[in-house]
């Protein structure tokens, strides 16, 4: 554990944010700075051309090769580069720190982060690479894969509280500030409160601050909406590393959060988490998941992942800065490996967990989905949007098929043909979406031709019975089998309502 809390004052925030405005490091300044190639270089590890980028550029050349690159700078360079922060300041609260010789390095992570708007800073704990140390057990983690892939899977529409569970180095919070009235966030390590507060007061936003285990810190409190990245990493109860293990055996942590979470929620308040599941011998991962679910809550699941038990220990064990060849390694991973054959784990998932809460509804919508696949879109505004087309089948439940669709302009229809003795024969033909998260359905021809009428003139009982004579079909057969199909294509806004 790091030995003393960080202290962050106000008027060193405020310096600090000066010293940044004045070098233009932020998201915008470094990118220009550095170039396309240099910058995706970087976010390869890869770092020499971003240093011969960031040579000759006067204090936001220092701020980058110290900050984003670990490298140790002249004390005369560093002065100059955080004025008016004095460089006695710098030094004592750690932001920087003696190196050898007559050099100084960070002392802690500070870089910008931003999105297709803003440009924020974000404190945190090197990482044991640039900091030459492992990590502490109160460890706090920059803005990782992890991180950003939870900004992109939360809604972005307008609320008035949202509270951040697990703030961490507070980047959630960040994002939430652009569309809440309020934050709340919390965090069980006195450290992380202390780094998130310092990247809180760097960007001038009032957040409050809580301390405590999982929702304790908020008891009897609601919020409109939860966002969380949680420890979720599964196996043997212990905590190595607060940031990652919660203490609680396997999956019980993400079990935990799904089944606590919508009762902090305000009616239709929603909440957005990562989390991780075990694949167990003879046990499907849909009905492990669903059962964490508590009544009157619409849940999505999706998974993005599986790995298994082998690639899993190894990917954290190097997380941790372990060689999995040395001594500790080969202790820790046959441990890990233990537990998990005693289990049954045949793999773990991991992916991304949408509730709400729904008391008013009559029963709840739970979808399991393996999303596996390559896709660039965010998954925040389809989670909101997949929410919506569940109100609407619940609005339209007794009438599906009186309703007029269409099928939007972002679906298309791919056919493969294979050759035959008489030419080429379709052999697949399969509805594919070119937004969101590129869901496809396979269809036979029957449901091809249905779906061709699907114009915006006529209602899907019209076109079903026109499919009927036309194909010699049983109408109510058809009905039958194609409300199912009907409530999934528009689930997956694949077919929408004429307007």
């Amino acid at each position: 554990m790091n030995d003393a809390l960080p202290e962050f004052s106000t008027e060193v925030c405020s310096r600090l944010r000066e010293a940044f405005r004045n070098a233009r490091y932020d998201t915008d300044g470094v990118v220009d700075l550095l170039g396309p190639q240099a910058h995706a270089a970087l976010g390869r590890g890869e770092p020499e051309p971003a240093r011969r980028a960031s040579l000759d550029a006067g204090a936001l050349g220092v701020l980058v090769r110290l900050f984003l690159l670990g490298e140790t700078e002249p004390r005369d360079a560093v002065a100059a580069a955080l004025a008016p922060l004095s460089l006695d300041a710098a030094l004592d609260v750690g932001i920087v720190r003696g190196a050898d010789g007559s050099g100084l390095r960070a002392g802690f992570d500070i870089r910008p982060h931003g999105d297709e708007n803003d440009s924020w800073w974000v404190v945190s704990d090197l990482d044991p690479e640039q900091a030459g140390r492992p990590a502490a057990s109160d460890h706090v983690l920059g803005v990782g894969h992890a991180s950003l892939s939870l900004v992109r899977a939360t809604s972005r529409r307008p609320v008035e509280s949202v509270l951040d569970l697990g703030t961490g180095n507070g980047v959630q919070a960040l994002h939430a500030s652009k569309y809440a009235q309020r934050v709340t966030a919390t965090d069980t390590s006195a450290r992380a409160l202390r780094l998130a507060q310092a990247t809180f007061a760097l960007n001038e936003l009032d957040v409050e601050l809580l301390q405590g285990d999982w929702f304790a810190p908020v008891a009897r409190r609601r919020f409109d909406r939860i966002v969380c990245n949680p420890p979720f990493v599964v196996g043997p109860p212990r905590v190595d590393y607060v940031y990652r293990d919660s203490g609680l055996a396997g999956d019980d942590a993400s079990a935990l959060l799904v089944r606590q979470l919508p009762g902090f929620l305000t009616e239709n308040g929603t909440g957005h988490l990562l989390a991780s599941w075990l694949h167990v011998r003879d046990e499907d991962w849909t009905d492990r998941v669903t059962r964490w679910l508590p009544p009157h809550t619409d849940a999505w699941f999706v998974q993005r992942d599986i790995a298994d038990p082998a690639l899993y220990v190894g990917t954290w064990l190097r997380d941790a800065g372990i060689e999995p060849r040395s001594e500790e390694g080969r202790a820790k991973a046959g441990a890990w490996l233990d537990w998990f054959a005693e289990n049954d784990v045949e793999g773990v998932g991991f992916g991304f967990v949408t509730l709400r809460r729904a008391e008013n509804a009559a029963s709840p919508t739970i979808v399991c989905e393996d999303l596996r696949h390559a896709y660039d879109d965010p998954l925040g505004e389809e989670a909101a949007a997949w929410l919506d087309r569940v109100d609407w089948l619940r609005a339209h439940d007794h009438d599906l098929l009186d309703v007029v669709y269409r099928v939007p302009d972002t679906v298309a229809l791919e056919r493969i043909d294979a050759p035959t003795e008489d030419g080429w024969s379709t052999t697949v033909r399969r509805l594919h979406r070119g937004d969101g998260p590129g869901w496809q359905h396979e269809l036979d021809e029957l449901t091809t031709a249905l779906l061709a009428g699907c114009r915006g003139v006529l209602s899907m009982n019209d076109l079903l019975e026109l499919l009927a004579a036309a194909h010699g079909e049983d109408t109510d057969t058809l009905r039958t089998a194609a409300r199912p199909l009907v409530a999934e294509l528009v689930r997956h806004g694949m077919l929408e309502a004429s307007r």
